[in-house]
């Protein structure tokens, strides 16, 4: 029997792709088990999945703490290893802005990741996967999960295929820009937005009678699979990141990171 790899999620709403995830750890289908389920919204209704199927659960209220920061800054108490220099170098979520909105931000996010990451701590994991997870991570939050930068832990699911799309309506982007192919993305997470190395993709035709809502619900059913499948590749070892340089004339290059997967054994 396959030795089983621990799995965390985090998740904001009906966790749809969680139940993926659980069903397909219960069947067998991926060699792993889920040891939490955490969220940032009290009323998610992924949290009665959890239950449901035993899975220990947590919130960490985001709003609410967001909310304190920015209304009572002086009872803000960073942790002792948060370096906003560090933070500001290494994310390209956002474009340069005023630095008074940038400090906020990220004080604000790592204030709740603090709390995340404490959450966290009580249930080793092996892989994060975010499952409708609808925060922003930072560095900070990144850089203690990802220890190896050559093996990173957390798993996204996208709704359009990245790198077109990206942010948080990839089925409705791909809709009004008038797509003729939709589909879904499975990346590792990375200091951008939706900007780290694919996993697995799969596409869906447009048709000229389909809306937001028909386009939705053919990219789900396409989630549901292809999410614990890039799953189970990574619990059966099979991913692998290579930095990759490629020429483009005598005088450009360009250099991206690529996912290989690996024959099974």
């Amino acid at each position: 029997m396959a030795e089983k790899i621990r799995i965390g999620a985090l998740i904001s709403g009906g966790g749809t792709n969680l139940q993926a995830i659980i069903d397909s750890c219960e069947s067998g289908k991926i060699d792993a088990r889920i040891v939490f389920v955490g969220s940032d919204n009290p009323e998610a209704r992924g949290l009665e999945r959890a239950k449901k199927h035993g899975i220990p659960s947590f919130v960490v209220p985001y709003s609410e703490i967001i909310r304190n920061c920015r209304e009572y800054p002086e009872t803000l108490r960073l942790p002792a290893d948060f370096h906003m220099e560090d933070v500001l170098s290494k994310q390209h979520f956002f474009p340069p802005g005023p630095r008074k909105k940038m400090e906020d931000f990220f004080s604000s996010r790592v204030m709740a990741e603090s709390m995340l990451l404490g959450k966290m701590a009580g249930f080793p994991f092996d892989l994060l996967v975010l499952a409708g997870f609808m925060r922003s991570l930072t560095p900070y939050f990144i850089d203690k999960v990802n220890t190896d930068p050559d093996r990173p832990r957390i798993m996204n699911i996208h709704p359009s295929l990245l790198p077109a799309f990206p942010g948080s309506d990839g089925y409705g982007d791909t809709f009004r820009y008038g797509c003729k192919i939709g589909g879904c993305t499975v990346h590792f997470i990375d200091y951008g937005e939706d900007s780290g190395p694919i996993i697995g993709q799969q596409a869906f035709p447009i048709h000229e009678n389909d809306t937001i809502d028909s386009i939705k619900k053919r990219g789900l059913e396409l989630e549901w699979s292809l999410y614990p499948a890039c799953i189970q590749l990574f619990a059966r070892n099979r991913l692998r990141l290579a930095r990759e340089t490629f020429r483009i004339d005598d005088k450009r290059t360009i250099q991206r990171t690529i996912v290989h997967i690996l024959a099974a054994r």
